[in-house]
């Protein structure tokens, strides 16, 4: 049986491994980046947000007793 030889030799195939892991270090690392910008803004409904209403001042109420 006859041995199958590499088309790559050692040097080669290192050369090959030490691009790929820098790649996909690249790759990580702007995956990230991307991840951690702010997204813009959100813009504020009309009449969203805090509103005292009934139910909010009972509350208030049961704190003060």
């Amino acid at each position: 049986m006859k041995k199958q030889a590499s088309d790559m030799s050692r040097r080669q195939l290192l050369k090959a491994l030490a691009i790929g892991g820098a790649a996909g270090a690249v790759a990580t690392a702007s995956g990230q980046a991307l991840a951690a910008q702010p997204d813009a803004a959100p813009i504020a409904k009309k009449g969203s947000g805090y509103q005292e209403s009934d139910h909010v001042r009972s509350y208030y109420d049961t704190l003060r007793s």
